[in-house]
């Protein structure tokens, strides 16, 4: 008899099972450290926008805070103005990054002395699974529900 090489259909299955099984270990702790690592960024912007609105504040003290991410950027900094400050890049400016959409909203008052900065997730539980968001004391705050605003109930961030 001729020895045949190669291998039988039974031990490629059973391969095939084998990496499949690591898949699915593998692939929701991929997910889960994505989340975490978009969650971190969101932290890190949030921070990076109340940095850039009290610079603005001191830069530009008629003006107050800055009324939106835009103001707070800018794509000319030879000088910076009250309407490009450049304090902050233009990815954030954008209002979208890392898996989260950015907006500073309750910009009120002449001088402006208050602002929401907000970071929301932009697909819920794939992106990431908490809103951030921070006023003029410059704390973090988190909320598992979606946020527009930041009413100041949310739990701070530690």
């Amino acid at each position: 008899m001729r020895k045949q090489k190669g291998f039988s259909l039974i031990e490629l299955l059973i391969v095939v099972a084998i990496i499949l099984i690591i898949a699915a270990i593998a692939i929701p702790n991929l997910l889960r450290a994505r989340i975490a690592a978009n969650e971190s960024s969101a932290v890190a912007s949030i921070r990076t926008i109340n940095t850039a609105q009290i610079s603005y504040n001191s830069a530009y003290p008629t003006v107050g805070f800055g009324a939106n991410l835009g103001v707070l950027a800018g794509t000319s900094c030879a000088p910076p103005t009250s309407a490009g400050a450049c304090l902050i890049d233009t990815q954030l400016s954008s209002g979208t990054k890392s898996g989260y959409t950015f907006t500073v909203v309750g910009v009120t008052g002449t001088p402006a002395s208050t602002y929401q900065a907000v970071a929301s997730p932009i697909t819920a539980n794939t992106t990431g699974v908490r809103s951030f968001c921070s006023v003029a004391d410059a704390v973090v705050r988190y909320s598992a529900a979606a946020l527009t605003a930041c009413a100041g109930t949310e739990t701070p961030l530690q």
